[in-house]
């Protein structure tokens, strides 16, 4: 897999993490947020007729007045508020939607609607508004307490609906979604130029020249970079570097052997061979360490091979040297043709590896009859 591709999947699987706990957080924070405003519009919306109420409660404890109808109604009419119980200091219901409960005690509505929370215990014994939420469903349970120098004379107990909370908390949601995706997007594009510009570009250009690098051509054509890219670079011209330096000594070694042994086979040849004979020695790949004549060309027996000297058509020179290849450490024997005359052949080949092997041939002309 390419590394744009690596930082594709890694980067959008960050995003999506940093996306999906960034919802988390907002989802709570908006819910926290709405649902605390939706309990607080209710309980001041409420507090707002808290004087009228209490007025009714104090002048007329028996039955709800007009002014307290109206406001039970007003309330009963709200979106968020699904129902409305409005319970007397005597503890009886003083309105509700369904007409048959009023004037009901509060022990005989519990046995018939039991709350679905301990909303009204609670405010009773505190005297201060307290929210529950109701167990499994979407609603609050919101009671009210009003009381005088102390005394509680009557409580409303509201029932408010999260459905509008859960609106504005989707509607927030989406506009996260679409806020995060774009930051991703706007973020993802710098990011990707830079991974492009400073990561992907260099590497390719350094692969390329990399691949311009032969044995023949040890320089490599990379612009000098002050980042890690440069380094990498810096450090593969250096390898380059040792590389040549390494193979042109193991070349010059090479060379001052063979010039070594050309003048060692030289002194030792021409100590022991007559002047009238002629010998050719030969390396591993059959070409000319030294030879005791001058080449047709004139140049010295030095990087020439063993065909530019014998002729392709002498079958029989050829075949003695092939049966002294298969015959290592013993002299084959034979009559040739060399220099257009008939001479006795005694060629020997010797080496115990591919690198030293050497073969010796070596032509006594014939007496004359």
């Amino acid at each position: 897999m390419r590394l744009s591709m690596k930082w594709l999947f890694w980067f959008l699987g960050v995003g999506v993490y940093v996306m999906v706990l960034g919802g988390v957080f907002y989802y709570n924070l908006f819910k926290w947020t709405f649902d605390e405003k939706l309990k607080q519009d209710v309980i001041e919306t409420v507090k707002v007729y808290a004087p009228t109420i209490r007025n009714g409660l104090l002048n007329n404890p028996k039955a709800i007045t007009f002014e307290e109808y109206d406001i039970m109604m007003s309330l009963a009419k709200d979106e968020r508020i699904t129902s409305v119980i409005y319970l007397s200091r005597q503890g009886t219901v003083r309105w509700h939607k369904e007409s048959r409960f009023m004037g009901m005690t509060w022990d005989d509505y519990k046995a018939q609607v039991p709350p679905p929370t301990d909303a009204i215990n609670q405010a009773y014994m505190s005297k201060a508004p307290k929210v529950r939420q109701v167990s499994g469903e979407p609603f609050y349970e919101i009671a009210i307490p009003f009381s005088v120098r102390g005394e509680i004379i009557g409580i409303i107990n509201i029932l408010v609906s999260r459905a509008g909370a859960e609106v504005l908390i989707g509607s927030a949601m989406r506009k996260y979604v679409f806020g995060a995706l774009g930051v991703l997007f706007l973020l993802g594009l710098p990011l990707y130029f830079f991974l492009h510009h400073y990561v992907l570009s260099p590497m390719e250009l350094l692969r390329e020249s990399v691949e311009g690098v032969s044995l023949k051509n040890f320089e490599l054509r990379f612009p000098e970079r002050s980042d890690e890219i440069g380094e990498l670079g810096a450090a593969i011209t250096r390898l380059m570097g040792k590389m040549k330096a390494e193979m042109d000594g193991i070349s010059n070694r090479d060379r001052t052997y063979k010039e070594a042994e050309q003048r060692w086979w030289r002194s030792l040849l021409g100590m022991i061979v007559p002047a009238t004979n002629y010998v050719i020695v030969v390396d591993e790949n059959n070409s000319i360490l030294y030879a005791n004549f001058e080449m047709a060309s004139g140049a010295d027996a030095k990087n020439i091979h063993l065909l530019d000297v014998v002729d392709s058509q002498q079958q029989t020179l050829l075949r003695l040297v092939g049966q002294a290849f298969e015959m290592p450490d013993k002299a084959v024997e034979g009559e040739a043709v060399f220099k257009g005359r008939n001479h006795n052949v005694r060629i020997l080949h010797v080496g115990q590896t591919a690198e030293t092997n050497r073969t010796l041939i070596l032509f006594s002309p014939k007496p004359s009859m």
